[in-house]
């Protein structure tokens, strides 16, 4: 039996804070091999993969354009679960190393059937501050919190 306060749902939107943390990185990630004293097909090369994890960072983690980009995160009593615009809701297993930290959570989660944990990052700009404080009480706090997402059906 699961009472009303099992569920929470919670929504976030791009972080500002974090897109100019992440062009700044960029910028120095994009500068430092052309101040070093390594031929110039090194530094071409460095900068190039440098663009390369820009162009695929930048609409999956961070402006959140991408389908495949997590939005949502819900809790009720099927477990965790994720949601992307390309795929819906998809329970996850969350992993005992997340952080829920004042200024940013940090998730970190597996997708059933699957070995590779993934990442995700929440500043605090990315939502509501209550909703901010909301998440990170509830996953600090929840019950099963690391468990494996129950099977459908």
């Amino acid at each position: 039996m699961s009472s009303p306060s099992d569920r929470f749902e919670c929504r976030w939107r791009p972080s500002r804070g974090l897109l100019k943390l992440y062009l700044a990185v960029l910028g120095l990630a994009l500068l430092a091999p052309w101040l070093a004293a390594i031929a110039w097909w090194w530094k071409l090369l460095v900068s190039l993969m440098c663009l390369t994890h820009a162009g695929w960072v930048l609409p999956r983690h961070i402006l959140l354009s991408s389908r495949g980009a997590w939005r949502a995160l819900r809790h009720d009593a099927e477990g965790w679960q994720l949601w992307t615009v390309g795929q819906g809701w998809q329970p996850v297993q969350l992993r005992p190393d997340s952080l829920a930290l004042p200024l940013v959570v940090v998730l970190r989660f597996r997708l059933p059937g699957q070995r590779v944990t993934r990442g995700l990052c929440i500043p605090r700009d990315a939502m509501a501050p209550e909703w901010h404080r909301r998440l990170r009480l509830r996953l600090k706090f929840s019950r099963r919190r690391w468990a494996m997402p129950q099977a459908a059906g």
